[in-house]
């Protein structure tokens, strides 16, 4: 099993602290999450809401910097670990910007980029960016296979159906494929995971049990599509504490990446709203890897 430690909603200044423990102690990488903007007038309603009125869990303040800028500084002060994103809003940017910050990033950070991609669910982002919402899984069957080409190197182009692109040199280029992750729940997503993806991020945390028989779903698409477990990464956690047998059960079902956040262990505040140090933080992640990392390995 690797562990990641999420980092959304944290403060950014506590970010690259974290991340330098984070590397010391062990864990294998770091979960970035994105959001572009809240939108003050907010009708699109969050589908994996706790709240009756479907409003997102997070404030609207709650800082959301851009994944890239984030990834590419935390890079800069780790050696070991990799990191995902979880997951990017792909189908909100144009092809050639996301193929041009995902490329940049990777080959700053060594190749240690993993890109987790969704199509998403707030319209107004899409409103502002100027990109259309209602094909968006459609254009992101279509901006999988184009990153791909885009990072290949040299001149590069794609034609599909819904991005043309022509000779064109992007560079830098990474060294190496960056794998290609796809995070969702529904049905269509987890068919893009299993037809187009390198891998395949559950988007919410449920009780055990529940977490149990979507991760049962989503291999059973596996097993229908031929591919094997084998080797195929499965990012998932659950709403429950971290208890070493409990990440074994689900790690012997299929499970290979754990997603945790013991820092909000720490938190002592409000709902919606952190205010933790940065050494309680580092507190927490050091209490994590003694008591389940170190148990699991």
């Amino acid at each position: 099993m690797r562990f990641h430690q999420a980092v959304a909603f944290l403060e950014v200044d506590h970010l690259l602290e974290l991340c330098r423990a984070t590397d010391d102690l062990g864990f294998d990488g770091i979960f970035v999450s994105d959001h572009i903007c809240y939108p003050k007038d907010l009708q699109s309603p969050y589908p994996y809401s706790p709240y009756e009125d479907g409003s997102p869990a997070w404030a609207p303040e709650s800082p959301w910097p851009d994944c890239w800028c984030l990834i590419s500084a935390m890079a800069a002060v780790t050696e070991r670990l990799t990191f995902t994103t979880g997951v990017y809003v792909a189908p909100a940017r144009d092809l050639l910007s996301v193929a041009k910050q995902v490329g940049t990033a990777a080959v700053i950070s060594g190749d240690r980029v993993r890109c987790g991609v969704g199509a998403g669910w707030c319209k107004e982002e899409f409103d502002l960016t100027g990109q259309e919402f209602g094909n968006r899984g459609a254009r992101l069957d279509d901006m999988i296979p184009a990153l791909r080409a885009l990072w290949g190197g040299g001149w590069v182009e794609y034609h599909g159906s819904h991005y043309d692109v022509p000779p064109v040199m992007l560079r830098p280029s990474p060294s190496r494929p960056v794998p290609v992750y796809v995070g969702g729940n529904s049905r269509p997503a987890m068919r893009r995971a299993v037809q187009l993806g390198d891998g395949w991020m559950c988007a919410d945390v449920r009780p055990p049990d529940e977490a149990m028989e979507l991760l049962q779903t989503f291999t059973a698409e596996l097993a229908r599509a031929g591919r094997s477990e084998e080797g195929y990464p499965i990012y998932m956690t659950v709403a429950a504490p971290p208890e070493p047998d409990l990440i074994r059960r689900f790690e012997d079902a299929g499970v290979t990446d754990w997603i945790c956040a013991p820092w909000m262990l720490a938190e002592q505040s409000s709902e919606r709203a952190f205010s933790s140090t940065v050494a309680d933080k580092v507190a927490a992640a050091e209490r994590f890897a003694d008591d389940v990392i170190a148990e699991l390995r």
